[in-house]
Order: C-alpha cells, then sequence, then structure tokens
C-alpha cells in the first residue's frame, strides 16, 4: 500500500473496531496523521480513558501503553511494536527497586511516570515532569526517594529546598548526553533564539535554559511567546512538530544526538498490522494493575 491507502485502512479498521490511535510527541510525525491525539504520555491515556472507545493502539513505548491500561482497565490496549520500550524505564526493575527501598527503610517513594507497572505498584505516588515539583512538595516527609531520573530528581532538589530526595541513578540517555557544549554552539549559532528545555536534561543544560518545561508546556510556551527564535532541548519530534505548526517561528534541535530510536520504531503499517490483528495486546496482573493505578490516583489528586 501507498501512504493515502494505508491512512483509509486505518481510519476504516479504526471506525470498525471503535479504536482511538494515540501517537506521543516523539514518534515518527507521519503517525500523526493517522492519530486522535497527540501529545504526552499521561494526557493522552487520560484523553483515552474520556472516550467510548473499545480499543486504544498507543504509538509509544511500552510504560505508556501500560499506563493506558492502568487508567482504563475495560479497554483493549494495544502496543504496535512490543520491543518499544524506554531505556529510562529499563533502568530500574521491581527487584531494583525494593533493593534502593531497602537501604531507607518507611521512606516515600515517588515515581517518575517513565517506569513500568511494576515499578508503579511499588511506589506511594506517581509524578510527571510538569507536576513532579508539586508532589514531592506534598509528600508528607523530609526524605523522599524519587525513582528513576536523577535528572529530574535534581531539577525538583532545585526548586524544593525543604526536602532531601535521594535519587535512584536513572536517566534517559537521549537528554542526558545532551551537554553545556551542545548549548553553547547552538547559542552562537544562533543568538538570537531563546533554549527551551525538557527537566530530565542534566542540570549544566537547565542552568543555561529561558525555560524548562515538559514537553507540552514546551509546546504551550512556543504558543503563547512573542519569539521567534527558538533552540529546543529535547527529543527530535518535538521540533519536527513545531516547524509543521509554526511557520512562522524557527527551531533548532540543540543537538543531532536527540533521537529517540526507540520512539521511531511505529510506521502507519505498523499500526495497520496492530489493528488487524490485535498486535499487541498489553496485559497487567490484576494486583499490580490495582496498586499502580493508586499511585497515579493519587498523584491526580494532587495536580
Amino acid at each position: 500500500m501507498d501512504k493515502a491507502e494505508l491512512i483509509n485502512e486505518i481510519n476504516r479498521l479504526k471506525k470498525e473496531k471503535n479504536a482511538v490511535i494515540l501517537a506521543h510527541s516523539y514518534q515518527n510525525i507521519e503517525v500523526d496523521e493517522v492519530a486522535d491525539f497527540v501529545g504526552d504520555s499521561l494526557e493522552l491515556s487520560r484523553k483515552a480513558k474520556n472516550t467510548d472507545a473499545s480499543v486504544i493502539v498507543f504509538a509509544g513505548v511500552y510504560f505508556m501503553a501500560e499506563t493506558a491500561k492502568l487508567l482504563s482497565p475495560e479497554k483493549k490496549v494495544l502496543i504496535p511494536r512490543r520491543e518499544s520500550s524506554c531505556e529510562m524505564a529499563d533502568m530500574i526493575t521491581g527487584q531494583k527497586l525494593r533493593d534502593f527501598k531497602a537501604k531507607y527503610p518507611s521512606v516515600p517513594v515517588v515515581c517518575y511516570i517513565n517506569s513500568t507497572a511494576e515499578v508503579k505498584s511499588l511506589s506511594d505516588i506517581c509524578c510527571t515532569s510538569s507536576n513532579a515539583v508539586k508532589v514531592v512538595e506534598a509528600v508528607e516527609s523530609k526524605d523522599v526517594l524519587f525513582v528513576p531520573d536523577r535528572n529530574l530528581a535534581a531539577y525538583v532538589q532545585s526548586k524544593v529546598k525543604d526536602k532531601n530526595i535521594i535519587a535512584f541513578d536513572g536517566c534517559c540517555p537521549i537528554h542526558d548526553q545532551l551537554t553545556a557544549d551542545d548549548v553553547q554552539e547552538q547559542r552562537a549559532a544562533h543568538p538570537n533564539a531563546i533554549l527551551l528545555a525538557h527537566p530530565e536534561c542534566r542540570k549544566e543544560v537547565l542552568d543555561r535554559a529561558d525555560f524548562i518545561g515538559s514537553t507540552k508546556s514546551i509546546f504551550e510556551y512556543v504558543k503563547q511567546s512573542s519569539e521567534k527564535e527558538f533552540i529546543i532541548a529535547t527529543e527530535t519530534g518535538v521540533v519536527e512538530r513545531l516547524q509543521r505548526d509554526y511557520h512562522n517561528k524557527k527551531f533548532w534541535l540543540i543537538s543531532k544526538k536527540a533521537v529517540c530510536k526507540n520512539m521511531k520504531y511505529t510506521t502507519l503499517g505498523d499500526i495497520l498490522q496492530s489493528l488487524q490483528n490485535d498486535f499487541f495486546e498489553i496485559t497487567i496482573s490484576q494486583e499490580t494493575a490495582q496498586r499502580a493505578a493508586l499511585t497515579i490516583e493519587r498523584m491526580l489528586k494532587i495536580s
């Protein structure tokens, strides 16, 4: 099939199967053409929950599809490419979290949404990059364990001075490889541009940023800003969508390294096969799902 035929067949099957398609902002941009919603992982899962769809096809990485299943246990949730994992989420397993907790008995665990259902089920409360500060502030303990992203933990610590955040040694390799040298190079090439950075970046990048925020917050900032030139310190998919949506503004990716290969696996052909064959269904044990969903519910009550 050519692209137009693929899109037509996907849309036909989507209607036939009462499906909704979610696309994360780091996906191949062609996926947007069949997506019902595009954005951050939790935002997408919440939107899908509020539809009457029977099937959710999540073009993203595995933990995102798990989160959709946690919020919509009655719906069938599919991930088109089963091997689409998140390198950050893979850095911490249930056993690694148990070992981490054993070193700090009775200290509550704040778990970043970028983690597996198993890790969420062993945590006390979840957070996102946009509400992490608010969640940590609300924890009734001076000491807080934060998993799995040390960079987001460091950013939160800079905002929440009265807490002692003990971070697990994990990170997003895509954001963690960005450096102050990358910032300097782009600022030299584009002196009129302002720097927008994701809080998964290292402190040396965040210290040089004009704005720090989640993927959604970066999009909102650009929309509302009177500035015309931006250096974007996050995954390249964000830059591609900004360039598509704001023709009167200019955007530069901070580094060619800022590409998540795992996020680029999914193609329109994969989405079609997913709809045709129910590839690949997300299953979570009832006990794990109940405990993991509770961490998200606690977060939503705060934020």
